[in-house]
């Protein structure tokens, strides 16, 4: 820190990382520290002590109080972020800030980065629905939403300016991409009429959006603004703060005497109306408060704005005449109250030479303002509008150290301007009238011929004379709107389609009077007497008992989804009619009815707690004598869900329906939503049943990932479904004690699968990844096992070795040698279903299970006995096939069909080539289960259509 102009500095060491300070605009001794954590500290002795303020602010949302509108000096307006997420507008006095004393300035959350405080007015917005809302508060009043017409429907707003009490904001509205409408305010910035549409706008990064409008400093009420229409960008400017706009007059001549052959209506000096990215140069246009009149800016002549032509053009008498003075941009400072015009050409290479004007442009001179040529960072000067000192800074290559090269203009000036040295001149619009802003203005220059210095004493604004009204000193008024294009060639005002200008204003209450608009009012800061007055037809009218219109009942946080036992903070607004004599009859759908008066004047919110879980419909109804109005909000009161598994068969066959299950805990939960997907694919079924029958058409690893969503919690689960052409099923149970201990949850299914499946792998020899356990839900506790086709096994319905690998698990089964320790002294036996079943072979390709029973006497074929069964299928888990211990096999599938379908069950011989005896097990098997040779038949199967009315033919031809 430096107390004496930098010529010493002081170290002070601090206990945080500062990124922005902001210092007071009063007291130079105060100013707040904001770290990248969100932080904000204070100091009032230039930074020698600090004091934490608060946590979890916004940046660049932080402001000191406005000198004649906030009453205390060192109060702090700043925008927080909530315990819940949410954000708010709070103040503080930098003396007693902690969590217990900022005062809450408006009632319910507001969106991020949306508080403004400039001038009179404090701006903010809150989103809820997809709708944004705007609000403002005059002179720290009450919040009011702002009033921009009707199917405005803004996404975006940006404030322009709030002099001279009153708004200018640029609304991008629902069909806009890359322009804004401009709208102008009354002085409490509640009702906007519109001024220019379509105004260009760019995206900058991080968000920032530049729109090109620029309010001309030095003249109030001037505006220059581009306008983009179908792709063509063409400068205009306002001299009554938007009420009428024109094209900028083109120059005759160029900068070297030749004619610019520019005439209108086909041609305009267009200008860029950018801001530097460098805080240190001049924008694309640059004005000065005290130097009235001088415009001075890059751009071009011809039927609209080129991007990069940047001829630099120059205007005395505030944008009645211009001319052009350089081919190329240029840096722009004046001096002396513009006395002296400093230009530097803005150029990537090095320089040494600067161009200066003592008489408004009209001639240039140039200056070596060093010796070595630098590269130009930027401009500044002295402070005072007065000085004639500026500083060049820069470096000389991009390794070196900034170079600062002063220049001094004052030794060029022999003497000081006397009054002999000035002249007049008139303020006029382009249409040559005087009468701007209802008065007529002249300022004073300094002649060509004078070769003297303002200075400090020197007042540009020299006469002003108060006009008669006439039209052009009123604009539309809130709801109304003129028909021509550029609202200069229209003066009439017509109220829009959803304005009726009888109709009482919102907050027009029984018993006081309102006044009807005649569709005009007068341009704020306008001082024009007498005259027109297109005001003085205004009507009054005593306001009637109005219905109430537009109740809206929400939750303060936004959700609608709460837990059991969670308070509940119910808010209700009514937008319109009268609310004095307006009952409300409050019902929160458990039993508790209420009637307020007054509810929604008050803001008094409802607060509320369910205890069991339910859907509750909340309503409330307003009425008084001229009508009623109601609104109804559903409330979900759910237990987050804790727990969800999804249960899905491991292995299924091609194109075989399958059933994904998934279980949720707490069971039965309200509206739970199911979300599905199905491999790699990005759109997801939803469902509100915890169950989806699908298909696989394609044999592999399918990843099958189910979401469940129930109010403000969701959980996930995923589970790898193998697809294969052909595997065949084995049907398992245990000894009865196990189901003593069986649970009935997945993981225990899973577990106890792993177990068989290992003991049965190695007490048979079989690839343990060839064989899968599935152990079904329920009692009493049943297992299906799953024999694969190994990797590297040709793709064949039937081979030996699968017969082997089923005799093999047979034996083993049979012989009683797959065994488990349980618990408690306890050991669980594993068997087949039936020692008389045989495997059920399954196939992809009809979406059905086809289940056959070989009988075989002797070594001889005596036939074949093949008995289907179809069932019904049903919703539900899946139920697999099993073996029993009778002559036929049945199928329970997942999934309900017509009885009239026709269904085809496909056939399969079974090969016996090359018959290999050898056995994969211990002992030799025969089909009965006791020892001899294990034999391959070649057996017919006759193929013919099913369906359940033909079932007991069927069966007869059996």
């Amino acid at each position: 820190m430096s107390i004496d102009e930098g010529a010493t500095f002081q170290k002070q060491p601090i206990t945080f990382f500062v990124e922005t300070l902001v210092f007071h605009p009063k007291d130079e001794d105060k100013v707040i520290a904001y770290t990248k954590e969100g932080k904000l500290y204070v100091s009032v002795d230039l930074g020698k002590k600090w004091t934490l303020l608060q946590e979890r602010v916004s940046k660049d949302h932080i402001f000191w109080a406005v000198a004649g509108v906030d009453r205390d000096p060192d109060l702090v307006h700043m925008e927080i972020q909530d315990p819940s997420g949410g954000y708010r507008y709070i103040t503080c006095q930098i003396q007693n800030c902690s969590d217990k004393t900022p005062t809450v300035q408006f009632a319910g959350s507001i969106d991020r980065d949306s508080l403004t405080v400039q001038d009179d007015y404090i701006f903010l917005q809150t989103t809820s629905a997809n709708r944004t809302k705007y609000y403002v508060s005059y002179r720290r009043n009450d919040f009011i939403q702002m009033k921009l017409p009707k199917y405005a429907l803004p996404k975006d707003l940006q404030i322009i300016s709030t002099d001279e009490n009153q708004v200018f904001v640029a609304v991008q509205e629902w069909y806009q991409t890359d322009t804004y409408n401009l709208y102008q305010s009354d002085p409490q910035g509640v009702y906007y009429s519109i001024l220019l549409e379509n105004v260009r706008s760019t995206k900058q990064p991080e968000e920032n959006v530049l729109i090109d409008i620029l309010e001309v400093r030095g003249v109030k009420g001037v505006f220059l603004a581009n306008q983009k229409i179908d792709g063509k960008v063409t400068t205009l400017i306002t001299y009554n703060k938007g009420r009428d706009w024109d094209y900028l007059t083109p120059p005759i001549s160029d900068m070297n005497g030749k004619p610019t052959n520019c005439k209108p209506p086909d041609c305009h000096l267009h200008l860029h109306l950018r801001w530097a990215d460098n805080p240190y140069v001049s924008g694309t246009v640059h004005t000065k408060d005290t130097a009235p009149g001088l415009i001075m800016g890059a751009g071009n002549l011809g039927s609209q704005l080129v991007e990069y032509k940047e001829e630099m053009y120059i205007t005395s008498d505030c944008g009645n005449t211009w001319r052009q003075v350089f081919e190329e941009e240029h840096h722009i400072l004046y001096l002396d109250h513009g006395g002296v015009i400093v230009a530097i050409k803005d150029t990537s290479i090095p320089l040494k030479i600067l161009k200066f004007s003592i008489d408004e442009g009209q001639t240039w001179s140039t200056h070596n303002f060093t010796s070595t040529s630098v590269f130009v960072d930027g401009l500044l000067s002295e402070p005072g509008d007065e000085t004639l000192v500026m500083t060049v800074f820069g470096h000389i290559s991009y390794r070196s150290d900034w170079e600062l090269v002063k220049v001094d203009f004052r030794p060029s000036f022999p003497r000081e301007c006397t009054e002999d040295d000035y002249e007049s001149w008139d303020l006029t619009d382009l249409q040559g009238d005087r009468c701007i802003m209802g008065q007529q203005r002249s300022f004073r220059k300094r002649k060509i011929s004078s070769w003297c210095i303002k200075g400090r004493s020197f007042t540009s604004a020299l006469t002003s004379k108060v006009c008669e009204c006439a039209n052009s000193d009123f604009l539309c008024d809130y709801g109304f709107e003129r028909s021509a294009p550029l609202k200069s060639e229209s003066s009439k005002c017509f109220a829009n389609f959803w304005f009726n200008p009888e109709s009482p204003p919102e907050d027009c209450v029984l018993g006081q009077a309102y006044v009807s608009s005649t569709g005009y009012r007068k341009v704020v800061s306008n001082v024009c007497e007498g005259g027109v007055d297109l005001q003085q037809n205004l009507a009054q009218h005593m306001c009637p008992l109005i219905a109430p219109k537009s109740l809206q009942i929400s939750i303060k946080g936004e959700s609608l989804a709460v837990k059991p036992g969670e308070d509940v903070t119910f808010i209700v607004t009514q937008e319109q009619g009268d609310i004095l004599n307006t009952k409300y009859q409050v019902d929160l759908g458990d039993g508790f009815k209420a009637i307020y008066v007054n509810l929604t004047m008050t803001g008094e919110p409802i607060r509320h707690r369910y205890e069991n879980p339910g859907i509750y419909r909340v309503s409330v109804r307003a009425e008084n004598v001229a009508g009623h109005d109601e609104a109804v909000v559903f409330v979900q009161v759910n237990s987050p869900l804790q727990a969800l598994h999804l249960e899905v068969v491991p292995v299924i066959g091609r194109n075989q329906e399958v059933n994904l299950t998934a279980i949720v805990l707490p069971k039965n939960p309200n509206l739970t939503v199911f979300y599905w997907w199905i491999g790699n694919n990005l759109q997801p079924r939803l469902t509100l049943d915890s169950f989806l029958v699908t298909r696989f058409a394609e044999t592999g690893e399918v990843r099958v990932t189910v979401q469940a969503s129930c109010g403000n919690s969701m959980l996930q689960d995923s589970k790898i479904v193998r697809v294969f052409d052909h595997f065949q099923v084995l049907s398992l149970k245990f000894t009865k004690h196990l189901d003593m201990y069986n649970p009935n949850i997945p993981e225990w299914r899973e577990d106890i699968g792993l177990v068989v499946t290992r003991l049965l792998a190695k007490e048979t020899n079989i690839p343990e990844e060839t064989l899968v356990t599935v152990v079904k839900p329920g009692l009493p506790t049943t297992a299906d096992l799953l024999v694969l086709l190994p990797a590297n096994q040709p793709k064949r319905k039937r081979s030996i070795t699968s017969d082997k690998r089923i005799a093999a698990i047979k034996q083993a089964l049979n012989a009683h040698n797959i065994s488990f320790f349980l618990r408690e002294g306890y050991w669980v036996l594993v068997t087949l279903a039936s020692s008389d079943s045989d495997s059920q072979r399954i196939g992809g390709g009809s979406g059905y299970w086809a289940i056959v029973v070989l009988f075989v006497i002797c070594l001889v074929v005596v036939g074949a006995f093949i008995l289907y069964k179809f069932k019904r299928k049903l919703p539900g888990r899946n139920v697999y096939a099993q073996m029993h211990n009778e002559k036929e096999q049945e199928m329970t599938s997942p999934v309900n069909h017509s009885e009239d379908t026709q269904n085809i069950i496909q056939g399969e011989e079974f090969i016996d080539d090359d018959l290999d005896s050898q056995t994969l097990g211990n002992a030799r098997v025969t089909p009965s289960g006791r020892g001899g040779n294990l034999n391959s038949y070649r057996v017919p199967l006759l193929l013919m259509p099913v369906s359940v009315q033909s079932q007991a033919i069927t069966q007869a031809w059996f």
